[in-house]
C-alpha cells in the first residue's frame, strides 16, 4: 500500500511504459510494413505489460517488510524472468512449417521475444540501452540484411524457390532442367513422379526446391517455362 500511497512513483512508473510502447512501436510497424502475422498491436502489448510486471516485480520485492524473527530475501526480477520464459509459447506460434519442408517466421518469433525484452529493460530503468538495442536491430533488418542479399556473396543473394512442373513427354525432362542451369538455378532437391489416370496420358511430375540469383520477375519466369517444350502446367512458388 506505500507504494500506491506515494504519489511520487507515479510519473516514473508512467514514464517507462510510455517508453517501453514507443520502442515496441518501432518492432511494431516494421512487423505491420512486411504484413507479418505479429504486427502493432501484439508488440505494443507484449512491451507495455512486460514493462509493468518489471516495475511490480522490483517495487514488491523492496515492499516487503523486514522481519527479526526470519530472513526474507526476494528476486527483484523474478517475474521477468517469467515473463522471458511464457513469451516463448507466443514466439513459437509464428513459426510455421511450409509443406516443403521450409520454416519461416523465426524473425518474428525473436522480435516477440525482442519486444518483452524492451519492456523488461525500461522497466528495470535501462532507457538508453533498450532504446540502443532497437535501433541496433532495425539498422541490421531494414539496412545490412537488404544490402547483402544485392551486393553480397552470391549465396547471400540467392532465393529458395519450389517448382512444380507436369509434362508429357518424359525425355523434355532434359531440356528443363537445361533451361533451369542457364537461369543460374541450381537444383537442391529433386523429385519425380508419375501421374496415371484413367482417359488421359500419362503424365509426369517434377518437384524442385531451387536456389537461384536470377531477377527475373516471376510472371516472365512462368511464361518462359510454360513455353518449354512438353510442359503442360508450371506452379512457382519463391521465399523471399
Amino acid at each position: 500500500m506505500d507504494w500506491i500511497i506515494n504519489e511520487a512513483m507515479y510519473p516514473e512508473v508512467l514514464i517507462k511504459i510510455a517508453i517501453a510502447l514507443t520502442l515496441s512501436l518501432v518492432i511494431g510497424v516494421e512487423r505491420e510494413i512486411k504484413k507479418k502475422p505479429i504486427g502493432l498491436k501484439t508488440s505494443a502489448v507484449i512491451a507495455t505489460f512486460s514493462c509493468l510486471l518489471t516495475i511490480v516485480s522490483i517495487e514488491a520485492a523492496y515492499l516487503v517488510p523486514a522481519r527479526d524473527d526470519i530472513n526474507v530475501t526476494m528476486d527483484p526480477l523474478r517475474l521477468a524472468a517469467q515473463v522471458v520464459s511464457g513469451i516463448g509459447f507466443l514466439g513459437a506460434g509464428a513459426i510455421l512449417r511450409r509443406n516443403n519442408d521450409n520454416i519461416t517466421g523465426l524473425t518474428t518469433a525473436a522480435m516477440i521475444w525482442g519486444a518483452a525484452s524492451i519492456g523488461i529493460a525500461v522497466g528495470a530503468g535501462f532507457y538508453i540501452e533498450a532504446a540502443f538495442a532497437v535501433l541496433s536491430v532495425m539498422l541490421v533488418i531494414e539496412v545490412l540484411a537488404p544490402a547483402l542479399t544485392k551486393f553480397g556473396p552470391k549465396r547471400l543473394r540467392s532465393k529458395e524457390m519450389f517448382l512444380i512442373a507436369t509434362l508429357l513427354d518424359i525425355t523434355k525432362i532434359e531440356a528443363l532442367i537445361t533451361y533451369l542451369d542457364n537461369e543460374n538455378m541450381s537444383i537442391e532437391h529433386l523429385r519425380l513422379k508419375q501421374e496415371v489416370t484413367a482417359h488421359t496420358p500419362l503424365k509426369h511430375v517434377l518437384e524442385l526446391h531451387l536456389v537461384t540469383v536470377t531477377n527475373k520477375p516471376t510472371p516472365q519466369l512462368y511464361t518462359e517455362l510454360i513455353a518449354l517444350p512438353s510442359i503442360e502446367s508450371i506452379e512457382i512458388e519463391i521465399y523471399t
